[in-house]
């Protein structure tokens, strides 16, 4: 029975690693201070993410360099099931996700590129020894996306891209064990893996002044091997060699972009994540060959974004807002993703160095509304407060 209990337990701090709130969207610090609405201009190498059809427009060789750091927050009250309000904060932590983009242009209508970034990250912490240690302590994730992409420029006004997604990914996760004959065992579960997946979009310059995008990216399904390791480790305890799968969503672009006057563009997006495609989640312990499966039906979710840029000689300066809806239904938000529906605000600034060299500033505060979760599925009901600060630098260099 305990070796069930454990399993099961292994199997609930393992499900929502790659969930919404460790998706990143910040992938170049000039579209993140436009609130991410880029995919129907692209106009620097980040097009490799937002819409690959826009290197088909670019008409210079380019590296774009940069990370964003990223501090969360949370707190929880609860659980209140059991009739406690305790506060309980989430430990500081700054991550840094990097984006890396080189693009090359073959001849007048066909351009090249690949990208390195990090759209799966980020990871939680929780006081050593808080209410909720049987569930969640601590859990750090991180993925690589290496992009090899290329676009045509169909005609003047039409571009065409695609590309190759190859995905790596590491995760660490330790919780306290639920073991009656020692209170203070841990364990420690670390898992790597790999998949590949796909891209394309389209930009179509209505008129000079309009423009529509569209891109899109696959589903990937991520397979993963690694241990689970207890202190103390003990002969009940299904420790050693452990495997999973579960497919990362699909997800999509749709924009427009104006130019309103001469120095001033604007541009919404709606973004949909396919979350739906996380529909369970299946960890095999080959210690005694046993495995566990559980349901998580998430469901498909949204991201609506709008921004600007207004440009003064060598000086831009960028401004935008996004409503991302988060996929995690009431039943299956834990500690471990305390996740939440969140407005993001946006601003920014882009300055020309010279004619080759280009700096980039972005920050959004990203704030989680205040979450009530009532009947949980691992009993741990309460609410969530969480917010977010995000500053994006990227250095661009054409010749």
């Amino acid at each position: 029975m305990l070796k069930v209990i454990i399993s099961c337990f292994l199997l609930f701090i393992s499900t929502h690693v790659f969930a919404g709130g460790f998706q990143l969207n910040e992938h170049g610090a000039r579209a993140m201070a436009q609130g991410g609405a880029f995919a129907a201009r692209a106009y620097d190498a980040s097009a490799i993410y937002f819409n690959p059809a826009g290197l088909g427009f670019q008409k210079q060789n380019s590296v774009y360099v940069g990370t964003t750091l990223i501090s969360p927050t949370s707190i929880f009250y609860g659980p209140t099931n059991l009739n406690l309000g305790t506060k309980n904060e989430m430990v500081d932590q700054l991550f840094t996700p990097i984006n890396l983009y080189a693009s090359y242009r073959i001849n007048d209508d066909i351009n090249v590129g690949i990208g390195v970034n990090n759209p799966f990250g980020l990871g939680t912490e929780w006081e050593d020894g808080w209410s909720g240690k049987f569930i969640t302590q601590k859990v750090d994730l991180m993925s690589f996306f290496f992009s090899p992409t290329v676009a045509y420029k169909v005609t003047d006004q039409l571009s065409v891209g695609a590309g190759f997604n190859y995905v790596t990914g590491d995760v660490t996760i330790q919780r306290y064990v639920s073991d009656p004959f020692d209170p203070h065992g841990k364990i420690n579960l670390d898992l790597s893996g790999t998949g590949a997946g796909f891209s394309f979009g389209l930009l179509y310059k209505i008129t000079e002044e309009f423009s529509a995008g569209a891109s899109y990216r696959s589903s990937i399904k991520i397979d993963a091997d690694g241990t689970a390791e207890f202190t103390p480790n003990r002969s009940i305890y299904p420790g050693g060699d452990a495997a999973a799968s579960l497919e990362l969503p699909a997800t999509a672009f749709v924009g427009l972009a104006y130019k309103v006057m001469e120095n001033l563009e604007i541009e919404a997006d709606y973004q949909y994540v396919g979350w739906s495609s996380y529909k369970e989640l299946k960890i095999e312990f080959k210690k005694d060959a046993s495995s566990t499966v559980s349901p998580k039906n998430y469901e498909d979710t949204y991201i609506f974004r709008l921004g600007g840029e207004y440009t003064m000689d060598a000086l831009q300066i960028r401004f935008g807002y996004l409503f991302d809806n988060n996929p995690v239904t009431d039943t299956y938000t834990e500690p471990l993703l305390p996740d939440a529906d969140r407005h993001g605000y946006n601003i920014g600034f882009g300055y020309k160095v010279s004619d080759n060299i280009v700096l980039d500033v972005a920050y959004l505060f990203l704030q989680f509304s205040d979450r009530t979760v009532t009947g949980t599925a691992i009993d741990f009901d309460g609410v969530y407060q969480s917010r977010a600060n995000l500053l994006g630098i990227n250095f661009g260099y054409s010749f």
